[in-house]
């Protein structure tokens, strides 16, 4: 058995310090998003506390919780300092800097939580890995209306054959849509093919983010690398028995709602 205690150790966590692990729940909120996308925002969810929870600590091993005891490590912070509020829901506020040198463990171990109802533990109370992925943005997949893939994270999945990404995306057809991160532009687009959602995406890959569209061929020609701005999502699950013109109709009816053909990137 392979524990968080000993990687982070090896890699030059002290021993003597006094550490917490910590989890955090995603509780009506796509932390692992939050994480990824605004991480400012997420290291203040983070550092803000209504009691001092960290009080004396010298570390805290940070990591997102997911489906059953799951939990993604992300990184271990030192705690700088502390602020208290008198009167605020969050009452105690840690000034915290990320310590480097696991970097080749952020996002890729996951350990099994010892007693979930206790989201922050002492490390003397170990973790054992269950799972360390080579992907730098692999991540669990949870259900289709919970996840926003950026470009680098659908190359690993698809490129890497993610076994229940895979499974999940191939049994349904859909309605998704591509944001440009860098204009604000979006992109509607149906999956109805016999390889559903996961057919059509794997299209995008192979052909470096343009999936045969138009405006996003132009797009990859003035920059081949433009697709590490495209973020991808489902709007909308079809059945595996919907016919090609049922899933085009309503991918017209979200062109219409989101006005993609007039101030976005389709153009049809």
């Amino acid at each position: 058995m392979i524990t968080i205690q000993e990687l982070l150790f090896n890699r030059g966590l002290d021993p003597k310090a006094k550490v917490k692990l910590v989890r955090h729940k995603q509780s009506g909120r796509d932390l692992y998003n939050l994480y990824r996308y605004n991480r400012s925002e997420f290291l203040q969810y983070q550092n803000s506390q209504s009691k001092d929870v960290f009080k004396g600590v010298d570390y805290i091993v940070s990591f997102i919780g997911e489906q059953g005891v799951r939990s993604r490590f992300i990184g271990v912070y030192k705690i700088i300092g502390m602020t208290q509020r008198t009167v605020h829901e969050d009452n105690y506020i840690y000034e915290m800097e990320e310590v480097q040198g696991f970097s080749d463990l952020t996002e890729k171990v996951v350990v099994a939580w010892k007693n979930a109802i206790s989201w922050h533990q002492y490390i003397t109370n170990e973790m054992e890995v269950i799972e360390i992925h080579q992907g730098l943005h692999y991540r669990q997949f949870t259900d289709y209306f919970d996840f926003i893939l950026d470009f680098k994270e659908l190359q690993e999945i698809i490129n890497n054959g993610y076994r229940e990404w895979k499974l999940m995306l191939s049994a349904t057809k859909g309605i998704y849509l591509i944001s440009d991160t860098l204009t604000g532009k979006q992109y509607v687009g149906s999956a109805y093919g016999e390889e559903g959602i996961w057919g059509r995406w794997c299209q995008y890959v192979n052909t470096n983010g343009h999936g045969g569209n138009k405006t996003l061929i132009e797009l990859n020609t003035l920059d081949p690398d433009y697709a590490l701005n495209f973020r991808f999502t489902i709007l909308m699950l079809l059945p595996k028995t919907v016919t090609p013109d049922q899933a085009i109709e309503k991918e017209r009816l979200f062109k219409n709602k989101l006005g993609t053909n007039s101030f976005g990137l389709n153009n049809n």
